[in-house]
This record gives structure tokens, C-alpha cells and sequence, in this order.
């Protein structure tokens, strides 16, 4: 079997030496200078130039142009599901994360489709990648409250952690969110408390670091939407 192999090898470099082709030529390069390239997912792989990445699909062709908002990480973490455990930006349920730094310095994180249009707006703290077409995430309204003796802007921040389907709906409230600095020097993001342990189930972490297990299925099923 081996040397049946090596003859039909032997055959294809003879037939490239009696043309103008070259193993070079045949292998032409479709991109260039590419850094870092990740697993297809979706149909769609991340190729990396610098701190930029786009999306090629299966044919070698760049579908998303190179881009410096979608969610990734040199170091992820292993053990989380959020956006600190992303290695490599990718599409689940049609969707990859994106990021987005507003005015107070600190990131919020939302979801583009295959076209790279932003469907889910950058509106969350934190935010697991969608399976089952949900996901988690930590919703940050901001309402303007009027203006300080120095005519600063004074806004008021609530925080829901919730479960949000892959229209950008909230579908499922789990539970309100405290302790959250929106300053910039005091900021950390902050962890989710809850994961997706099925369609219809959620695991809880509480305050005493045990857990409690949740339905989640009845608001979505009844297609009813909560007020954000």
C-alpha cells in the first residue's frame, strides 16, 4: 500500500515538472498575514491580524471584514462560560459576542449575526455565549436623573441578571443585581450567578455558595416579554 502511494506521489510531481505549475503555484494563498486562525464553528472560522479579526467561510473567503469588537481572549479561563472564558470569537446559535466601551470607560457586551450587523446591542456587563438559542447575561439600564451643582450628568444604574433569547429579548428575570461600581477605578465585572443547565433549567449559585435549580421555560414558552 505504501509503495502504491509513493508511485501515485512520484506521478503528480512528474506530471507538475512537464507544466509551468509548481507546488507554490497550486498553493496560492487566498489571505495573507494571518496571526492566529480558529476552528470553524457555524460555518465560519475567526482569522486573526493583530489585534483584529475577521471571518472566512469554507471556501477560504472573507465573509466579516477584520474588526476590532468581537469578544476574545489570549488567556481565557477554562472554567468559566462567560466572556472571560472566550478564547476565540465564534458564532453559537448564529450569534458572536461583541464589546463595546461607552462613556463611563467600562465595557458592555451585545451580539452580532453572520452579515456582522449588531443585533443584540452592547447592553451587558457580562454574558455567556448562546446554546439552545439562550443565554445569560447581566443587564445594565442606565436612566438620566438630571444634573449636579457642577451641571454633571447624574444617572442611576439598575442591574437584572437575566436569560435572553437570540432576538435581544429578556425572557426569564433571575434575580437583582447589587454592589456593582459604575466607576471607572472601582469597576470589576461582575460574575454571573446563574448557568444554563438545560433548555428549561437553570442552576443558581446564592449567597451562601450553595445552589438552587430553576424552571426557566414558562415566560418564553407563552412568547411573553418582560420590561426592561
Amino acid at each position: 500500500m505504501k509503495r502504491i502511494y509513493l508511485l501515485l506521489l512520484c506521478g503528480i510531481l512528474f506530471s507538475f515538472m512537464g507544466t509551468s505549475q509548481t507546488i507554490e503555484t497550486i498553493n496560492t494563498p487566498i489571505i495573507k498575514g494571518l496571526d492566529e486562525v480558529a476552528p470553524f464553528s457555524e460555518g465560519l472560522a475567526a482569522v486573526r491580524q493583530g489585534e483584529l479579526w475577521g471571518f472566512i467561510d469554507k471556501t477560504g473567503e472573507l465573509v466579516i471584514d477584520f474588526r476590532d469588537d468581537v469578544v476574545w481572549n489570549k488567556n481565557p479561563d477554562p472554567d468559566r462560560t462567560d466572556i472571560k472564558g472566550i478564547r476565540y470569537p465564534r458564532f453559537k446559535n448564529g450569534l458572536c459576542p461583541i464589546q463595546q466601551t461607552k462613556d463611563e470607560g467600562i465595557v458592555y457586551y451585545g451580539f452580532m449575526d453572520y452579515q456582522g450587523q449588531v443585533v443584540i446591542e452592547p447592553e451587558y456587563l457580562n454574558v455567556t455565549e448562546f446554546n439552545d438559542n439562550r443565554a445569560v447575561g447581566i443587564y445594565c439600564r442606565k436612566t438620566f436623573r438630571g444634573k449636579n451643582s457642577f451641571q454633571l450628568n447624574i444617572y442611576e444604574y439598575t442591574f437584572t441578571e437575566a436569560i435572553l433569547n437570540t432576538e435581544g429579548e429578556i425572557v426569564w428575570p433571575i434575580k437583582t443585581r447589587d454592589g456593582i461600581s459604575m466607576i471607572k477605578k472601582r469597576y470589576e465585572m461582575p460574575e454571573l450567578t446563574a448557568s444554563l443547565i438545560s433548555s428549561d433549567l437553570i442552576a443558581i449559585k446564592t449567597k451562601d455558595n450553595d445552589f438552587e435549580i430553576s424552571l426557566i421555560k414558562t415566560l418564553d414558552q407563552n412568547h411573553e416579554k418582560l420590561e426592561r
